[in-house]
């Protein structure tokens, strides 16, 4: 193998929210937090600091078991915006080392090394000087972890190994052998369902998944994801794997007061008005929607619906007020919304009977909020639902600052 075979640098923020919140709050620094979206022992951890970590407090951990694992536990209502903030200057950071090639999550980003930056050594110095960048000019409490390898999939993998402020490079000439202390979960690309095959397959180590064939991992899988994870074990290229986006939605913890079938519907209301925004600033239509509805007590709902191609809030939320109507009686805890079936601009075919002003209307409003701030206009039935339900960051999209 060619000595400067090391492609990819990938910089993954250490426990991102809660580091923000100890680099705002210096009072913090040093203590178990767990960042929230709402003060109340209903609701659970969004992120919690490696103090808190490590009395077993994790993304998902409800807050009253959080205070039961560390009853010193701070607890801090998350503020989006901040985050959202911060991205940006962390990746200004970068930016200034060197370009950042694809950003994947608020606190995900990776380069493509070229040049002389693909040997060893330099490679080694320019992540340990993106690191230490972050810190000088976002906040020393702003700790990363790096990973160094040939393709994409093994840098996400290395700076995996070594956290917090871990660094860590991976040769073609340290492959497989380097993988095989991880555990089959670790594996970018092996969820739950994944490694139940694998076991019925009799593979339980990461040291008998490398020892499959192409073919064998072919099988297992049933698609070309199977040949992909054998080729990033061995240190291949294969190229981005190119998706075409399938749905844009939110969810939402209802707050104590919003826990009944009228506060959830205005809720809800929100929640797709926020959707259909996202949905034209892409430049995308949708043709099915999905609600779903947790209750206190009793099983998740979901219920659908298939129309023409829409772009326009109102058409969503008449689409919506129509599901409502197959809701159940009871107490929601939880709501989420979920448009799909998405076409691109140039793939949407016009209805007979479509004029495209409601679409016009919806893409005016945008701009005036968009100029002057959310909410400055706004559908009336909107209203009850004002300030609530603020918005969330998922795993997979950075979102506007214009949007909180």
């Amino acid at each position: 193998m060619p000595s400067f075979d090391l492609r990819w640098l990938f910089i993954d923020l250490n426990s991102y929210f809660a580091s923000v919140e100890q680099q705002e709050a210096p009072a913090l620094r040093g203590k178990p937090i767990g960042v929230v979206p709402a003060l109340v022992d209903t609701s659970c951890c969004i992120a919690a600091s490696y103090e808190a970590k490590a009395f077993g407090i994790k993304t998902g951990t409800l807050v009253r078991d959080a205070k039961w694992l560390c009853p010193k536990i701070r607890l801090v209502e998350s503020r989006p915006h901040l985050y959202v903030d911060y991205h940006h200057r962390i990746v200004e950071a970068v930016d200034s080392c060197y370009p950042v090639e694809t950003i994947y999550s608020i606190d995900e980003m990776v380069c493509r090394l070229s040049g002389s930056e693909q040997a060893p050594d330099n490679a080694l110095a320019l992540a340990q000087k993106i690191k230490n960048t972050i810190k000088e000019q976002v906040g020393e409490c702003m700790r990363s972890s790096v990973g160094i390898a040939p393709n994409r999939w093994l840098s996400k993998m290395a700076s995996e190994m070594k956290k917090p402020d871990g660094l860590t490079l991976i040769r073609h000439s340290d492959l497989p052998e380097i993988l095989f202390p991880l555990e089959l979960e670790d594996f970018a690309g092996i969820g739950p369902r994944m490694a139940r095959r694998l076991a019925e397959a009799g593979i339980h180590t990461v040291q008998a998944l490398c020892a499959l064939s192409e073919r064998q991992m072919r099988m297992i899988w049933g698609n070309i994801n199977g040949v992909r994870l054998w080729k990033w074990m061995r240190g291949e290229e294969t190229g981005e794997i190119l998706t075409h986006r399938g749905s844009v939605g939110h969810t939402h913890v209802l707050e104590p007061e919003f826990r009944t079938k009228k506060g959830a519907l205005s809720t809800l209301q929100k929640l797709v008005s926020r959707a259909a925004h996202r949905l034209r600033n892409m430049g995308y239509w949708a043709s099915r929607m999905s609600l779903q509805v947790e209750f206190s007590r009793g099983p998740t709902r979901e219920f659908r619906a298939r129309f023409d191609d829409a772009q326009d809030t109102p058409t969503f939320l008449k689409i919506l007020n129509d599901l409502w109507e197959n809701v159940p009686a009871g107490s929601p805890f939880w709501v989420g919304i979920c448009l799909y079936g998405l076409v691109s601009a140039d793939r949407h075919t016009p209805t007979f009977w479509e004029d495209g002003k409601r679409e016009k209307l919806s893409l005016v409003m945008d701009d005036i909020n968009d100029r002057y701030g959310r909410d400055t206009l706004s559908y009336a039935v909107l209203a009850a639902g004002k300030g609530k339900a603020p918005t969330r960051i998922p795993y997979n999209w950075v979102p506007d600052l214009s949007e909180f």
